[in-house]
C-alpha cells in the first residue's frame, strides 16, 4: 500500500518566496475596496442562499480575492477573462455591475444572463468576462480559443484563463498548455491552488504539488506566486502578461491560496480543521494585509470602516434589487438557448 502524504497546506500558505514590491498607496487603497467588495457580495450571496432565494449550485471566493484583484491590475481594454465556477469574484472585478450579477444568482430577468445561468454560467461580452464554467476544466480549451482569436486577429490582447488545482489534473488541460506552446498563443493559464480541490487535499490526488511546473514538458514557463497578497499577484502579473503582449506565448501562474468556506454551499469542509482555517484567516488574509499597510500609511481607522460601510451599502442595494426585480417571462424560456 502506498504511504499516505502528509498535509502541508497551513505551512504552504504561509510560505513568503519573496518580499514583493510595494503599491503606491493609491494602488492599495483601489485593491482594498475591489477585494471588499467581492468578500461582501459573497458573504450577501452566501446569506441569500441560506434564505432560499439563490437556488442550484454556489462557489464563493472568500480568501482567494487577492489573486483577481491583482492579475486586474495588469489587465487592459480587450483582454479577456475565462473562468471555473467559481465565478463572481472575477465578473466584479472585471467591472461587471454587482446588482446584475446578484439578479443573476436569484434568477431574475436583469442577470447578466436574463436569469438562466445562474451562479456558474454568466457572461458579459461588454466586459470581457467569457464565463463561469460549470464543467470542471472547460474554461482552459475555451481559454485557448479566446487567445488565438487575439493571435488570428495581430492584437496585443491576452487571455486570463483560470483553473482549480482540482482541474489541473484533466486531460484537457495538457492538450491546450501543448496547443498553446505550439501556437505561441498569448495566454496565461492561472491555477487558484486553495489546496483542496472539491475536498481532497493536493497531497493525496496529485502525484506532483508543484503545478506551476506542470507546463515543462511543452517548454511553458511557470512560477508560484503568494496568492494571499496582492501585491506579489500584480508582480508576477504584470511581468507574465508583458511576456505574452510581446509575442512570447503562454505562461502558467500557479496562485497558492485559500478558500475559507467549502467547495459550494452544501460542503461541511469537514476534510481539514476549523484551526488551520483560522491560522491562514488570522496570519494571511489578503484584505487584512492591505488594511494594515493602510493604516502603517496614515489613513485612520475611522476612514478604512466607512469604506467598508460604504460597500456593503453597494452590496445590500444590489441584493434588494436582486430579490425584487422580475422574473423571467415564460415565453423567454427557450429563447437564447442553442439547440444542436
Amino acid at each position: 500500500m502506498p504511504t499516505e502524504k502528509t498535509s502541508q497546506t497551513a505551512d504552504a500558505v504561509a510560505h513568503v518566496w519573496s518580499d514583493p514590491p510595494d503599491l503606491s498607496p493609491d494602488q492599495d487603497l483601489a485593491a482594498l475596496r475591489e477585494m471588499l467588495r467581492i468578500r461582501r457580495f459573497e458573504e450577501k450571496a452566501g446569506q441569500l442562499y441560506g434564505m432560499g432565494f439563490i437556488g442550484g449550485f454556489c462557489h464563493l471566493y472568500i480568501g482567494q480575492e487577492a489573486v483577481v484583484v491583482g492579475l486586474q491590475i495588469s489587465a487592459k481594454a480587450g483582454d479577456q477573462v475565462i473562468t471555473t465556477y467559481r465565478d463572481h469574484g472575477h465578473m466584479l472585478a472585471a467591472g461587471m455591475d454587482p446588482k446584475g450579477v446578484m439578479a443573476e444568482l436569484t434568477g431574475r430577468a436583469a442577470g447578466y444572463s436574463k436569469g438562466k445561468g445562474g451562479s456558474m454560467h454568466m457572461f458579459s461580452a461588454e466586459k470581457g468576462f467569457y464565463g463561469g464554467h460549470g464543467i470542471v476544466g472547460a474554461s482552459v480549451p475555451v481559454g485557448a480559443g479566446l487567445a488565438f482569436s487575439n493571435l488570428y486577429r495581430g492584437n496585443d490582447n491576452v487571455c486570463f484563463c483560470y483553473f482549480g488545482d482540482g482541474a489541473a489534473n484533466q486531460g484537457q488541460v495538457y492538450e491546450t498548455f501543448n496547443m498553446a506552446e505550439l501556437w505561441n498563443l498569448p495566454i496565461i493559464f492561472v491555477i487558484e491552488n486553495n489546496k483542496y480541490a472539491m475536498g481532497t487535499s493536493i497531497e493525496r490526488s496529485s502525484a506532483t504539488t508543484n503545478l506551476s511546473n506542470r507546463g515543462a514538458s511543452f517548454a511553458i514557463p511557470g512560477q508560484q506566486v503568494d496568492g494571499m497578497d496582492v501585491r506579489a499577484v500584480k508582480a508576477a502579473g504584470q511581468s507574465a502578461v508583458e511576456a505574452a503582449r510581446a509575442g512570447k506565448g503562454p505562461y502558467i501562474l500557479e496562485m497558492i491560496t485559500y478558500r475559507y468556506r467549502g467547495h459550494s454551499m452544501s460542503d461541511p469542509a469537514k476534510y481539514r480543521t476549523k484551526e488551520e482555517v483560522k491560522k491562514v484567516r488570522d496570519d494571511h488574509d489578503p484584505i487584512a494585509q492591505v488594511r494594515k499597510r493602510l493604516l502603517v500609511g496614515g489613513m485612520s481607522e475611522d476612514e478604512l470602516k466607512q469604506i467598508d460601510r460604504d460597500i456593503r451599502s453597494e452590496i445590500n442595494a444590489a441584493a434588494e434589487f436582486a430579490q425584487n426585480a422580475p422574473e423571467p417571462e415564460t415565453n423567454q424560456l427557450l429563447t437564447d438557448v442553442l439547440a444542436g
